[in-house]
């Protein structure tokens, strides 16, 4: 009995000397970076972006694979099914917050099978109207609205984005009547806007930015708890009066439940430096993101406090799971 004690005592302090050799040495080879959306997009660009820096600093090739379809849970579960070393890593929008509560069989559990790295950045989204519309100020459409119940309909890029749950949000809370229009992503929901066809729309401000820039577009507030370095003349809904509608598309960073936390550490500090470089800043800000980098504990308690909010909202907005 001494024996086979002895043998798996042994065993297991060489598979933890195995474990901790593989984690010193990381990265050793090719880093898979899972983008659970098409190329192209926000998160597509801003993992490309990480993955270059990544890649350069610690002298090996973090490549992303585009895996779209399902709302983004097709990418994230072949990210949660990838094996926990390091070597696959996922970087995933709200869409990772939002499915959870929108999805009724929601195929992965958003506390328990990823290890959270960091909120890499965030972009508030934004509130616009049509350059001719006759509301100047977030306070004027609600008035507006308010007198004219059922007459006007908000466009947003699509059912379950944070931009569509902003708008119900803002509906929600000050009892607003006034239908969502979801389209097939922000392209066409801000051309809608631009047109005139839906006067109105909650979209992300990134692609929002150049309309607004243009004059093609009016915006009324932001949504995050600051302005935005891209229209900093543009108000937070705070700022306009509103407070309590803070939402925003999160660009985060996550691994395998199980991954080794040397890996994790080692992976939140490189992002976090890269946050801090002044060329990224400098591409976040043109994008309209603006970087966070919060520690892998503020980010779970991040995860947690969305989860939870949209979870609310899409019952009290009465959104109609996905089978």
């Amino acid at each position: 009995m001494k024996v086979v004690m002895r043998t798996m005592a042994v065993a297991v302090a060489l598979a933890a000397g195995i474990g901790m050799a593989s984690a010193a040495n990381y990265p050793d080879h090719p880093v898979r970076v899972i983008v659970p959306f098409a190329a192209g997009g926000p998160t597509d660009v801003m993992a490309r972006l990480v993955a270059q820096k990544l890649s350069e600093n610690l002298k090996q090739q973090f490549f992303v694979e585009n895996r779209p379809g399902a709302g983004g849970n097709i990418g994230t579960m072949a990210a949660a099914h990838a094996p926990a070393d390091g070597y696959t890593l996922l970087v995933a929008s709200s869409s990772y917050v939002v499915n959870p509560s929108l999805y009724a069989k929601n195929p992965y559990n958003a506390f328990t099978d990823f290890v959270p790295i960091t909120l890499a950045a965030a972009s508030p989204n934004i509130l616009v109207v049509n350059a001719s519309f006759p509301a100047k100020s977030v306070k004027e459409l609600v008035e507006l609205l308010k007198k004219e119940p059922g007459k006007y309909s908000i466009a947003n890029p699509g059912i379950g984005t944070t931009p569509q749950l902003a708008a119900e949000l803002f509906k929600l809370s000050l009892k607003l009547d006034a239908a969502s229009v979801p389209f097939g992503g922000a392209g066409p929901a801000i051309q809608s806007a631009v047109a005139g066809h839906t006067p109105i729309a909650f979209t992300a401000l990134p692609p929002t930015s150049p309309q607004v820039q243009g004059g093609a577009l009016r915006g009324l507030a932001v949504t995050s708890a600051k302005r935005s370095a891209a229209l900093p003349d543009v108000p937070t809904l705070a700022e306009a009066g509103f407070s309590e509608q803070e939402s925003e598309t999160m660009q985060g960073v996550f691994a395998p439940a199980k991954t080794p936390k040397e890996i994790t550490d080692l992976l939140y500090k490189e992002i976090a430096k890269i946050m801090a470089m002044p060329d990224v800043k400098e591409k976040c800000a043109q994008l309209g993101f603006d970087p966070v980098a919060n520690t892998p504990d503020e980010f779970a308690a991040y995860i947690k406090k969305e989860v939870e909010k949209w979870g609310r909202v899409i019952r009290d907005a009465k959104i109609k799971q996905i089978e």
